[in-house]
Order: C-alpha cells, then sequence, then structure tokens
C-alpha cells in the first residue's frame, strides 16, 4: 500500500516562496504521476501541478513541480506567493495499475 507524506508548509509572508515535499513508501516503485493539488475553504480541489514518469510536466504560473526518482519523492516550489495561494496543498500520485493515492495534506498560509 502506498503511503504519501507531506512537508514544508507553514506560515508565509506574501512576497516570499517556499518547497513542499512529498515521499512515497510502501509499494512505491511502481509510480506514474505524481503531482499536487489545492484547497481553499469554500472551493474545489484543483490541480497545481503533475509530473509523470517520463519527465513531462505541467504547472501553474510561479509553480514548478520536480521529481527524485530515487528518492521517490516529489517537490512543489511557489514563488511570489500571494494571499490567494493560502490552501490545504495535497500530494496524489498515481501507479500502472491507475490506482490513486492521497496525503493527507499540508496547510500553507500566507501572510500580508
Amino acid at each position: 500500500q502506498v503511503q504519501l507524506v507531506e512537508s514544508g508548509g507553514g506560515l508565509v509572508q506574501a512576497g516570499g516562496s517556499l518547497r513542499l515535499s512529498c515521499s512515497a513508501s510502501g509499494s512505491s516503485t511502481g509510480l506514474t504521476t505524481m503531482g499536487w493539488y489545492r484547497q481553499a475553504p469554500g472551493q474545489e480541489r484543483e490541480l497545481v501541478a503533475r509530473v509523470g514518469s517520463g519527465g513531462r510536466t505541467t504547472y501553474l504560473d510561479r509553480f514548478t513541480i520536480s521529481r527524485d526518482s530515487a528518492k521517490n519523492t516529489v517537490y512543489l516550489q511557489i514563488d511570489s506567493l500571494k494571499s490567494e495561494d493560502t490552501a490545504v496543498y495535497y500530494c496524489n500520485a498515481m501507479d500502472v495499475r491507475r490506482m490513486m493515492y492521497w496525503g493527507r495534506g499540508t496547510l500553507v498560509t500566507v501572510s500580508s
């Protein structure tokens, strides 16, 4: 069973930057796509960024996703943080059998 654990969230000043990390454990050798979603209060969960096993990436402006395959870890770099970036950020992964996994989420709060 795949377990995803996020880290790096917290309180940050507007205009600053941070990097979130997500590490996969358990039966994680067969992961294909890994990505990040976020959900703000009263909003639907939305895709922020994702990266496939071949290295292809998709991300929103100011967001950069990277992957360390050896460590089975994915990172999310956020630059020029704004108040609207405040949300719970969730790590997501898919394995070769198209099973989906989710982390518990990490809260990012941007102060102005």
